[in-house]
């Protein structure tokens, strides 16, 4: 769709697969009212919001309703319900009203009987309305009358309306501080506490018709969690997620997972978090969670006796923490969200603080400016949401907001904060590369293992980038085939690209007698993906399948999987395995499993238990000798606080590979104008589906690729920012290598549009008289017209300073006459008279 005012198109998928280029670029509508002194210009896609960026909204004032903690909030259109509570004296049952569009507050239409004041309820919305479950109710204030409860209310937004649902049947024992959600129709409760013990149960009731619906208790299976409360849950991936809370003497911060489908509980491991990598947020109560694309976002609570403020971030997808570092103009007070310009004149009465509170767009299939402004340095007092527990959040559209709680000092909070979530896709370069490995597409190296001599076949380059070891081995095997060439004793092998139509070369055979296939296929998997399958729970075979992983990462110095493996295995040691694995540690010379397991055996909880097993009286002598000596003498602690080498990851290898580590195994060459760049098929295959459908049918004879994106070649600066795309996934690059770049995944066949999501980012970013030249030069290559204009547009305005930029003096004599023009047009002849005095 084209921007207000232009008449652009975005460069579909299907033009640019036939290469043809579009010959309108995307309508840009700019501001054409830069001063002099600008020398700081921001391109606006549309209104926008800084990613992850915090801001405090109006606070509730007290005639409207009290600050509190222990409440609900609900998120339905464009406004945040808040219902329930406590003020610190007294419960609550008013419901408040936040529109998020003009952040005014108010006390939300009511009829019919609400529910009792309580706190430590649930609410949900269901299609328009809200459903609040249980809750404690009661005097606070005189400790009387004090007792959960299990009753369930229904809200209807459109009229106001509370009606309480009267279930027949069997009903969930009363409770508070329970967990709450929606799926699949239902509303599921989980756990809580009933007034006595905490409680791990869960029921679920439908909700599309209350005359026909009842109560039923879930059957849960797997690993599920211990009982707790005051924990939040949110559903993701269509699972639900439960994170920490309090279980009393077993308190955790365990993430666990439930699938809808079977009713099955997992614990999401974090054993794969390699030291240096993130951890999982303390353990706590009191927090926040929600969902939003294929994150978790923790924030507060109390943790340990403290009340920590950071926002935590987990990847449902690739299982990882993080902390979310805030914006830097993350500020109090900022001015509310105004409405976009719908023309220049309108943005250029805006100022630089409402400007800065645009919300950033996240539509990226085609490029949609919208008002580009001046935006001059604003001093703004940086303050964050303070820590804080029993708050309540809820998200709308792109944003988190999050309401009261208690603060310090136990005083109850009625602020509202905002925050604006990021929503880039993510980065599919372990995937591929998967995929890669997976399909076996390409291979040129055969592995020979072991004394049965089994066979693994891989790609050279991406073995080479990741390991020195098998490195070494493929350059020993290289040249003792081609000394049988040189000998005469095998015929000389074909070059690269030469084989098509014909038999496929033979694969370069590498003999590895000291590994055996199975873990050596997992060997390979974690260099084409920095994973290997966490094993399953009970199945010992996984464990020791892992220990000869582990053998084998010491002998290939591979430290980062040999530190995955003994964190997999370490976590995985229990009451039921832990000798066979000392055993088989004890078999396979490695040391420190060994004393891990030693360790645990002689533990006061574990000892006695391990002794009365079967499988002790069948160990080795020297080994039983062993525990019983641990048992009566342990060996004085090691110091652990030593620095430990975690490797590399696939990032930086493939880094280092693209950067040089990897120009002796090239065998494609990617021509750029007539310039050569040498590169590896199996990448470039892996990440492009373009390239994989030309290495698979018809791939040029010579090996030389030409480089172009439609009917458009890009610069060799642009070429490189693609190339490390490709190789390692770098989404950072110059502003005008964003232009040139924005259509390459649709004709490249990248399997998402994540560098084109940074482009548009790139070119939100800021434009400066230091760069304008190159991104005009970029604007007319593409043929981004508009982008263009605006460029010639700073630079008549800031020419006194474009000027002298040596960077002038390369441009075409096409692209001068342009300036020149524009300067004709703009500036008048007293204007002109300035200038030639200035130059």
């Amino acid at each position: 769709m084209a921007a207000p005012g232009g008449s652009g198109a975005p460069i579909g998928a299907g033009a640019l697969a036939g290469g043809v280029r579009s010959k309108v670029a995307p309508s840009v509508d700019f501001d054409h009212s830069c001063s002099d002194s600008v020398e700081y210009l921001t391109l606006n896609f549309g209104p926008f919001e800084t990613v992850h960026r915090w801001r405090r909204l109006p606070p509730c004032d007290e005639f409207v309703g009290a600050r509190r903690s222990k409440h609900t909030v609900v998120a339905y259109k464009d406004a945040i319900y808040v219902f329930g509570g406590d003020n610190g004296k007294t419960m609550l049952n008013d419901l408040l009203r936040f529109d998020v569009k003009d952040c005014s507050w108010c006390r939300a239409f009511t009829t019919g009987t609400p529910p009792a004041p309580r706190y430590h309820h649930s609410a949900v919305v269901y299609g328009s309305s809200m459903f609040v479950f249980g809750g404690y109710t009661g005097d606070i204030y005189s400790n009387s009358n004090l007792k959960n409860k299990n009753d369930l209310f229904e809200y209807k937004f459109a009229t106001g309306q509370w009606t309480e649902w009267k279930i027949e049947g069997r009903l969930p024992v009363a409770r508070s501080a329970h967990g709450a959600t929606v799926y699949s129709d239902k509303l599921w409760i989980f756990a809580g506490y009933d007034g006595n013990a905490r409680l791990n149960d869960m029921w679920t009731i439908g909700l599309q018709d209350r005359e026909l619906t009842c109560w039923e208790e879930v059957a849960q299976s797997g690993e599920i969690p211990p009982s707790c409360c005051n924990f939040p849950v949110a559903v993701c991936r269509d699972k639900m997620f439960v994170f920490s809370g309090q279980s009393g003497a077993k308190i955790t911060n365990n993430l666990f997972q439930f699938e809808f489908k079977d009713k099955t509980w997992t614990r999401i491991p974090t054993e794969h978090l390699l030291r240096g990598s993130p951890p999982p947020p303390q353990r706590r109560y009191g927090h926040t969670m929600v969902a939003f694309d294929r994150h978790l976002y923790v924030f507060g609570g109390a943790a340990d006796n403290t009340l920590p403020n950071e926002l935590h971030c987990y990847d449902v997808d690739f299982q990882t923490w993080e902390v979310v570092q805030p914006s830097s103009d993350s500020e109090v007070g900022g001015a509310e969200v105004p409405e976009r310009a719908s023309s220049s004149e309108e943005a250029s009465i805006l100022t630089s603080e409402e400007r800065s509170s645009f919300k950033k767009s996240r539509d990226v299939f085609g490029l949609d400016f919208g008002t580009t402004s001046s935006k001059q340095p604003v001093h703004l007092a940086s303050e964050l949401p303070s820590g804080r527990l029993f708050h309540a959040a809820a998200v709308i559209s792109d944003a988190m907001y999050i309401f009261g709680g208690t603060v310090d000092n136990n005083i109850r909070s009625g602020e509202m904060y905002r925050f604006q979530f990021s929503c880039y896709p993510k980065c599919t370069l372990h995937e591929d590369y998967g995929r890669l490995w997976e399909g076996r597409q390409f291979c040129d190296v055969e592995f020979v293992l072991g004394e049965k001599e089994e066979c693994v076949q891989g790609h050279v380059a991406i073995v080479t980038a990741r390991s020195r070891w098998l490195r070494r081995k493929i350059l020993q095997a290289r040249e003792w085939l081609a000394q049988l060439e040189e000998d005469g004793a095998l015929a000389p092998r074909e070059a690269p690209g030469s084989a098509v139509g014909r038999a496929r070369p033979p694969l370069l055979r590498v003999a590895i007698r000291e590994a055996e296939a199975r873990p050596f296929e997992v060997l390979m998997q974690f260099l084409y993906t920095d994973k290997i399958k966490y094993p399953r729970k009970g199945h010992v075979e996984d464990v020791l399948l892992i220990m000869d992983v582990y053998k084998l990462a010491l002998s290939f110095q591979l430290c980062r999987l040999e530190q995955l493996c003994r964190q997999y295995i370490e976590a995985s040691v229990d009451l039921q395995n832990v000798l066979v694995v000392c055993e088989s540690a004890a078999r396979l010379q490695l040391g420190q499993l060994k004393e891990h397991c030693l360790n645990f055996i002689v533990k006061e909880s574990h000892f006695n238990q391990v002794i009365m097993m079967k499988e002790f009286e069948r160990l080795s002598s020297p080994l039983i000798v062993e525990i019983v000596r641990r048992k009566q003498q342990p060996p004085p602690r090691a110091p652990s606080d030593q620095p430990v080498d975690i490797g590399t990851s696939l990032i930086q290898d493939m880094k280092a590979y693209l950067e040089g580590a990897g120009s002796e195994f090239c065998d494609i060459t990617l021509l750029l104008d007539g310039h050569p760049r040498p590169a590896h098929k199996a990448i470039l295959a892996a990440r492009s589906s373009y390239f994989e459908a030309m290495f698979r049918s018809f791939m040029p004879e010579d090996g030389q690729v030409n480089i172009s994106i439609g009917e458009m070649v890009p610069s060799r600066q642009a070429f490189e920012s693609m190339l490390r795309y490709i190789y390692y996934g770098e989404v950072n690059m110059p502003p005008e290598d964003s232009l040139y770049l924005f259509a390459a995944p649709y004709y490249y066949g990248f399997y998402n549009n994540r560098l084109q999501a940074y482009c548009k980012q790139n070119l939100e970013m800021n434009v400066t008289v230091q760069n304008v030249l190159q991104i005009l030069e970029a604007a007319d290559k593409t043929q981004a017209l508009d982008m263009k204009r605006h460029c010639l547009h700073i630079i008549v305005h800031q020419f006194t300073k474009v000027s002298k930029l040596p960077t002038l003096r390369f441009l075409s004599q096409q692209l001068l006459l342009d300036i020149i023009d524009s300067l004709a047009s703009h500036i008048s002849d007293k204007q002109c008279a300035e200038l030639g005095a200035d130059i």
